[in-house]
């Protein structure tokens, strides 16, 4: 048995591995697929370089270089053209190009056939990593990796449509649809995963219960606070009111962590009730309780550093820029700071709701 699973895993592999030979060279040679004009770099020439410096001293340089290479779709597709492009070496909003590396350019037929070079086509490394995410998880969780995969392309679509519905709304219900949205995602995701057994139910209600606990307890807060110290007008290029936005975001990103806490406690119970069945409901909720202190901290440390690392870039943009500490943490970390709290709220909230519902619905013949 162990020979036939070695041999069908090797198989597995050298299979995904000749796919992603395969998908790979296709996504190399896709131009044709687009009807953007796409410019393949064959040479470069550096033109000059300048020196600049404003009133905080921070320096930086602007290069010109000149790209000569060919349009590989399209009805120009075969044309030799050059194009003249300037870049920083801080590459904020600009980048720097290679021979062999392909572009998407703005076409200009004014005065002979000129070109704007706009950004990179990146869908040869984007496709890659997705493959070999999947892949890896094929490969190793079998039938368990193939269900992850099932369940992010389902919420995926459903995320898309949340924001089509938003959109169509012009964001007059965006905390409904997305509140909505994400007992859909827990009840799709559990289901997938878990199956549909008890151990799915209580996960389910565990997970549901605990966030929206935590964005009312929240809500209570910023109502006796009059919402001091949060910064909404921080969250750029919003269309739409920020506050209701800010919440729905909030809802997304604290269940995840609380699902992930949840299913954690919640299976291990369900196993320890299946390894000792005569086990009492008050052990299995000090186990439970048990388990979650043990999670509980490094779980709040990886959200704290996903929500400031999402933020570290403008921050150290505004203190370059001659901005104070406070200023650049209010425009910037504040936000996220909150949402570490109030996800931190339904990771402490997980571990008693998830013991107490596993130790009242838990039963020895429960698979």
């Amino acid at each position: 048995m162990a020979k036939f699973l070695n041999k069908l895993s090797i198989k597995m592999i050298l299979a995904f591995l000749l796919g992603g030979i395969l998908l790979i060279t296709f996504a190399n040679h896709d131009d044709f697929l687009y009807q953007k004009p796409i410019f393949k770099v064959e040479t470069v020439k550096k033109i000059s370089t300048n020196k600049s410096k404003d009133s905080f001293q921070n320096t930086d340089y602007t290069y010109q270089q000149k790209l000569t290479g060919h349009i590989t779709n399209g009805h120009y597709k075969g044309k030799k053209i050059s194009i003249n492009n300037s870049y920083t070496m801080s590459r904020a909003m600009d980048h720097k190009y290679y021979p062999g590396q392909k572009a998407f350019i703005i076409l200009h037929k004014s005065g002979g056939l000129n070109a704007t070079i706009k950004d990179y086509k990146r869908d040869v490394p984007v496709i890659f990593l997705m493959y070999l995410a999947i892949a890896l998880l094929c490969i190793f969780l079998k039938f368990s990796g193939i269900t992850a995969v099932g369940s992010i392309i389902i919420n995926t679509i459903l995320f898309m449509l949340a924001i089509y519905l938003d959109g169509f709304n012009n964001g007059n219900n965006v905390l409904l649809i997305f509140s909505v949205l994400a007992a859909v995602f827990s009840a799709i995701t559990l289901l997938v995963i878990i199956g549909h057994n008890r151990q799915m139910y209580v996960t389910l209600a565990s997970t549901i219960i605990c966030t929206f606990i935590s964005i009312i307890l929240s809500l209570i807060v910023f109502k006796f606070t009059h919402e001091k110290g949060i910064f909404y007008e921080s969250m750029q290029y919003v269309t739409q009111p920020p506050r209701p936005l800010f919440l729905a975001s909030t809802i997304i990103g604290s269940l995840g962590a609380v699902m992930d806490e949840s299913t954690d406690i919640i299976s291990s119970l369900f196993a320890l009730k299946m390894e000792r069945p005569q086990i009492s409901k008050k052990q299995i909720f000090l186990s439970g309780r048990n388990i979650g202190k043990t999670i509980m901290g490094p779980l709040i440390n990886v959200l704290f550093f996903i929500f400031m690392g999402e933020t570290l870039s403008m921050t150290l943009l505004f203190l370059k820029n001659g901005n104070s500490w406070g200023y650049s943490f209010s425009m910037n970390m504040s936000l996220g700071m909150v949402q570490s709290l109030i996800s931190g709220i339904g990771i402490v909230l997980a571990i008693p709701v998830a013991s107490a519902l596993t130790s009242l619905f838990s039963k020895e013949n429960q698979k």
